[in-house]
């Protein structure tokens, strides 16, 4: 069985700083991309960024770039998302998920898998 468990979540003032964890277990980690993907209150369903199976090669949203850093230890079976510089708009259920090398996303069935979510709400 496939499961995906999403920890790190929390509540940060603007400008700080979370690493988000993934881990992975019930298929081959290392054979498979990887997504982070995040639902706003109130909003639809945007993808933030995806890895490569070895981790050459990443794409982040316009939104996240250049803050946000995708990463993953296929030895621990673990996937990251550390995120720098916090703002409020940033405030979502932050998801990891299986699936294809894309750089979209509107709905988590358009992936093979995905996890419960972590909250990360950015607030002073």
């Amino acid at each position: 069985e496939v499961q995906l468990v999403e920890s790190g979540g929390g509540l940060v003032q603007p400008g700080g700083s979370l690493r988000l964890s993934c881990a992975a277990s019930g298929f081959t980690f290392s054979a498979s991309v990887m997504h982070w993907v995040r639902q706003a209150p109130r909003k639809g369903l945007e993808w933030v960024s995806v890895i490569s199976r070895f981790g050459g090669s990443t794409s982040y949203a316009d939104s996240v770039k250049g803050r946000f850093t995708i990463s993953r230890d296929n030895a621990k079976n673990t996937l990251y998302l550390q995120m720098n510089s916090l703002k409020p708009e940033d405030t979502a259920v932050y998801y990891c998920a299986k699936g294809q090398w894309s750089s979209r996303a509107t709905s988590l069935t358009e992936f093979d898998s995905w996890g419960q979510g972590t909250q990360v709400t950015v607030s002073s």
